[in-house]
C-alpha cells in the first residue's frame, strides 16, 4: 500500500509561482534559493569568499589561506566567481605585475551567510557525535558463545 503524500507546510517565497511538475519553465529557474546557492556552488567557492571578506588578496595569498586547494581549482573558482559578479579582479601595476581579487557588493552580501554557516560548523564541531546503528543481518542474529 502506498503512503499518502502529505501537504508541505513550508510556504514558498512570495515571488515564486508554484507549478505542477512538467508545467511551464523549470521551477528551479524561478527559485530565489537556487539563484543564491548557484553563487556559492563549486568546490572552495565559500572559502574564497570568506578569505576575501577582510581585504583584497592576491592569488598566492589565497593559496596560502586555503592550503588544501590546488592552483588549478582556485584559478577556475576565481574565474567563475568573477563571471557571476561575486569577485572583482584588478591588475596592480607593479613590477612584476600582480593581480588582486576583491569582493564586489554582491560578494559582500554573501559574507554574513557564509559566516552563519561557519558558526553552525563550529557548534557541530563541539557537539559529540551520535552514531546510530542500523539493524542488519548481524544484529538480528543471536550472539555466539565462545566455548571454553
Amino acid at each position: 500500500m502506498a503512503l499518502k503524500v502529505r501537504k508541505n507546510r513550508a510556504t514558498p517565497p512570495a515571488d515564486v509561482v508554484v507549478r505542477r511538475r512538467g508545467e511551464g519553465p523549470k521551477a528551479g529557474e524561478d527559485c530565489p534559493l537556487n539563484r543564491s546557492m548557484e553563487l556559492l556552488s563549486g568546490a572552495w567557492a565559500p572559502h574564497v569568499i570568506y578569505y576575501l571578506s577582510a581585504q583584497p588578496r592576491r592569488f598566492g595569498e589565497l593559496r596560502i589561506d586555503i592550503a588544501e586547494v590546488s592552483a588549478r581549482v582556485l584559478s577556475q573558482r576565481l574565474r567563475e566567481l568573477e563571471a557571476r559578479g561575486v569577485v572583482s579582479r584588478a591588475v596592480v601595476p607593479t613590477t612584476p605585475p600582480s593581480t588582486e581579487y576583491a569582493l564586489t557588493e554582491l560578494g559582500r552580501e554573501l559574507v554574513p551567510v557564509i559566516q552563519a554557516i561557519a558558526d553552525v560548523g563550529r557548534r557541530l564541531q563541539n557537539r559529540p557525535v551520535e552514531r546510530r546503528s542500523r539493524p542488519g543481518p548481524r544484529s538480528a542474529a543471536k550472539p555466539r558463545l565462545l566455548e571454553e
